[in-house]
């Protein structure tokens, strides 16, 4: 294994600037690199690619990305139509984490984004080496990267296995004491029970999966373990072609902001069966608890803006349980609730037992219901 710390002295040899999205597979490198460099957490990854264009831009020195290999598609763009040695020749140190990598046991939202991980950077024209857990062959392959970005003036990458950073145990907190689990279990109690619900990746899901087993010892909702910052527009796509049920979607503050443009065309479209719930830590949870930028955002007035037509911030249960009742009366049109929650989450958190396609075959059936 590679110390972080050690090895983030070596890596800002090389690039300076680091903008991306955390990963659970770099989140000990992300920590090390907070503390030694300009360290930014964007809200996607090809966001962070052109922050990073704009910083070689005006400084005429390398920046990197990091990344999860699921951010790969958020990134082509920029990184074909604006870094490219075809375009405006920016080179851009990727630094991406191997999820799915084949033959190694994961999750299964990584399987199929390991398999193609590699195909996917020979198709873009983007050079890649595999970083060793040997220090010193780690070190020259960022003289590699270093090298090969000055004679192409293009992106190189690096792919990260998983483990491959020794532990760096650092404590994250908010100044909220509402605890995620918790919320969601009182949101369920405020329901009917006829709702169709739709959950965000990370620990949302799988929260959701434990407070419905307690409580029924099943769950038949739509848990979306991939797919981060999409899973609004999935709600609508289901709450507008089912107009007779209502529509429960749990987001949270990382995914929301991942492609917040959803929450205009939400609020255009006046969807009003459905409930847009952002749980918000302001950190990303499930992959190290990095932060967002989520905590001074006026999320109730952001989403008036965008056409929701009635929004609600809450931090606690009485707060929660007045707002979930002018939301089960209110005959407007589309709700949006921010609930403020701590960061963190119990160690034995479970997974969902189910492969996805059952969650998608049990969800189907409490539709047909």
């Amino acid at each position: 294994m590679l110390n972080p710390k050690e090895f983030a002295k070596e890596l800002i040899k090389v690039a300076e600037f680091f903008a991306g999205v955390p990963d659970s597979v770099l989140k000990h490198l992300c920590t090390a690199l907070e503390e030694i460099a300009p360290f930014h957490t964007s809200v996607n990854e090809g966001a962070a690619v052109a922050l990073s264009a704009g910083y070689t831009i005006a400084t005429g020195k390398l920046g990197a990305v990091y990344m999860q290999n699921s951010g790969i598609g958020n990134s082509i763009n920029p990184l074909l139509s604006l870094n490219d040695a075809l375009v405006y020749s920016i080179p851009t140190l990727l630094i991406i984490g191997w999820r799915g990598e084949p033959n190694v046991k994961d999750e299964p939202q990584h399987i199929k984004q390991g398999l193609v991980t590699e195909e996917l950077l020979r198709a873009c024209g983007i050079p890649y080496k595999i970083l060793p857990s040997n220090f010193g062959e780690a070190v020259e392959m960022l003289n590699w990267a270093k090298a090969t970005m000055e004679s192409t003036s293009a992106p190189v990458a690096l792919l990260v296995r998983n483990n491959l950073f020794e532990e760096i145990k650092v404590q994250r907190k908010n100044n909220y004491v509402y605890k995620r689990e918790q919320a969601i279990e009182d949101i369920l109690s405020c329901l009917s029970g006829d709702e169709l619900v739709i959950s965000t990746t990370g620990m949302i899901s799988r929260e959701l999966w434990d407070v419905r087993m307690k409580q029924k010892g099943d769950c038949a909702d739509l848990l979306t373990v991939g797919s981060m910052g999409h899973v609004s527009q999935i709600a609508m796509g289901i709450a507008l072609n089912r107009p007779e049920d209502k529509v429960v979607c749990l987001d949270g503050d990382g995914s929301v902001l991942m492609h917040m443009g959803s929450m205009v065309t939400v609020g255009q479209r006046k969807v009003g069966n459905m409930i847009h719930i952002v749980l918000n830590n302001s950190a990303h949870d499930s992959v190290g608890g990095h932060k967002t930028d989520a905590a001074n955002v006026d999320w109730k007035a952001l989403a008036l803006a965008c056409g929701y037509d009635c929004a609600w911030s809450v931090n606690n249960f009485d707060e929660l349980e007045n707002a979930m009742r002018d939301i089960t009366n209110c005959t407007k049109g589309s709700c949006f609730l921010e609930i403020k929650i701590v960061q963190g989450a119990r160690a034995d958190v479970s997974r969902p037992a189910k492969t996805p396609v059952e969650i998608k075959q049990d969800f189907e059936k409490t539709m047909r219901r």
